[in-house]
């Protein structure tokens, strides 16, 4: 797939949530992310007849979640969401670094190459770092506006997840393979 379409699929959910937050508040945009989520899956998997398990995971974890949500009118289990796609992504890596299976080398293998221990560094510390999104979720949720929590939700983690990737590449340097 064309890796600006791929971009694009990956982070339309995301904006059509802000927009509709904006437009009608948490609970029209719950919907809308499950919506636009299920027609992203569609599209990613007409195009490739495959989806990635990150995707899959957080569309599952976003439609059980935004049901109950929109069911129970309990914007709680919307915003615990991120928690807990984290927490699960962490578990996984952070499993496989402990089993010696670095996991993120069959997830980013075909974009990468690197040695083994590049491969255990890198998903160690993309695992440290899903459990600082989750507890860093868990926080601001709990303790500012729904509205602070919306923007760092599509903002501040959108950054942080690109600013952590860039602090990789010194890494994905030093460990990269021909």
């Amino acid at each position: 797939m064309n890796p600006k379409l791929k971009m694009f699929l990956d982070i339309a959910p995301l904006a059509v949530f802000f927009l509709a937050y904006r437009i009608s508040g948490v609970f029209a945009a719950t919907a809308a992310i499950m919506i636009s989520t299920i027609i992203s899956l569609a599209i990613t998997y007409w195009l490739e007849k495959k989806i990635s398990v990150m995707p899959l995971v957080s569309g599952v974890i976003i439609t059980v979640f935004g049901t109950l949500t929109l069911l129970l009118h309990d914007d709680t289990f919307i915003k615990m969401k991120p928690t807990l796609v984290n927490l699960i992504f962490a578990s996984i890596l952070l499993g496989g670094v402990y089993f010696k299976k670095p996991l993120l080398k069959y997830v980013l293998g075909s974009a990468m190459s690197l040695g083994e221990d590049g491969w255990r560094i890198l998903s160690l510390r993309w695992g440290i770092f899903f459990i600082f999104l989750a507890v860093l979720n868990e926080f601001i949720w709990r303790n500012f506006s729904t509205d602070f929590w919306v923007n760092f939700k599509v903002f501040g983690m959108f950054s942080l997840t690109i600013i952590f990737t860039i602090l990789q590449m010194p890494l994905i340097k030093k460990h990269g393979q021909e």
